[in-house]
């Protein structure tokens, strides 16, 4: 019986081994198994979560896309969208190209607004019924802000002449304040945003143009000057224009920066005489419109 007991006993501890095995076996692969299940869902929970927030961040993109769309036309509506066709932005324009027989000029006044001499320009193109284009010196908008939103709500245009109406070199911090500090102020007046920039003294190599043209502003120059800042008489300022003047070009005189008592007074003669040669007025934007209508209509034949 005692070796009965010997020869069971190892047999038993075997038996009692292999059970626990097969019970460790079964209950790591039910570990991994239930393991390799949760893998499988968080990676299906992520491929979920990756799939609506890709949703989510498309939506907000075409939300963003409507929004920008709605504020682009409501800004055009109240005008202060760029008045500068794409083709045009960052060029130097000095007159627009069109037909011999479309004869269009754009009268264009700087320095400005100025105590009493952008009055009495603005009462003539107002008795005249046709439009300018002032370029604006961001320091005068600030000191004459009833003077700058009355160029506007008559008709004109409005563009940008720089802040200080320096002529010096500036570097880049110093052009970019001119520049963008003008085209803010005008902006704040009269709810205006203009493309247009015309560099004082057409000096195109201070720093200033190179900003504006970087900005994308169209720079306008001019094909008829008055000359008018060194205060010609009349007579020879009105010459100093129609000497030069053709269908597409750009009048430049002056309503500010110093006394334009002959610009005033030269005015209704330059008006008459332009009208007597068959002219119409425009403003810059316009003759700019113009000529890209053209471009694309030459294009299209």
């Amino acid at each position: 019986m005692e070796n009965n007991k010997s020869f069971f006993w190892p047999q038993g501890i075997l038996i009692v081994l292999l059970c626990l095995t097969g019970t460790l076996g079964i209950g790591l692969m039910m570990l991994v198994r239930a393991n390799t299940s949760k893998a499988q869902n968080n990676q299906h929970i992520k491929i979920n979560e990756i799939a609506a927030n890709t949703g989510t961040q498309q939506r907000i993109e075409k939300f963003k896309a409507a929004m920008l769309t709605t504020w682009q036309k409501e800004a055009q509506a109240k005008g202060i969208i760029t008045d500068v066709p794409s083709r045009f932005q960052g060029a130097t324009i000095k007159f627009a190209t069109l037909p011999p027989n479309q004869k269009v000029i754009a009268l264009t006044f700087d320095d400005g607004p100025w105590p009493k001499s952008t009055a009495q320009v603005l009462d003539i193109l107002k008795k005249n019924n046709i439009p300018g284009t002032f370029f604006v010196v961001g320091q005068n908008v600030k000191n004459y802000p009833d003077l700058t939103r009355r160029i506007v709500a008559e008709g004109h245009s409005i563009a940008n002449h720089t802040w200080h109406h320096w002529y010096h070199h500036m570097n880049a911090q110093a052009a970019a304040y001119e520049v963008a500090n003008t085209t803010d102020i005008i902006f704040k007046t009269t709810g205006v945003k203009s493309g247009l920039f015309r560099p004082p003294g057409g000096i195109m190599t201070n720093g200033v143009v190179s900003y504006a043209r970087n900005n994308k502003y169209a720079i306008i120059m001019w094909s008829s000057d008055s000359i008018d800042y060194s205060r010609p008489a009349v007579p020879r300022l009105i010459n100093n224009i129609f000497k030069s003047a053709k269908p597409g070009g750009i009048v430049l005189m002056h309503d500010g920066g110093g006394d334009r008592t002959h610009t005033v007074q030269a005015l209704p003669e330059i008006i008459s005489r332009f009208r007597k040669q068959g002219y119409k007025f425009v403003t810059v934007p316009e003759l700019l419109e113009m000529q890209d209508q053209q471009q694309q209509l030459a294009a299209i034949k």
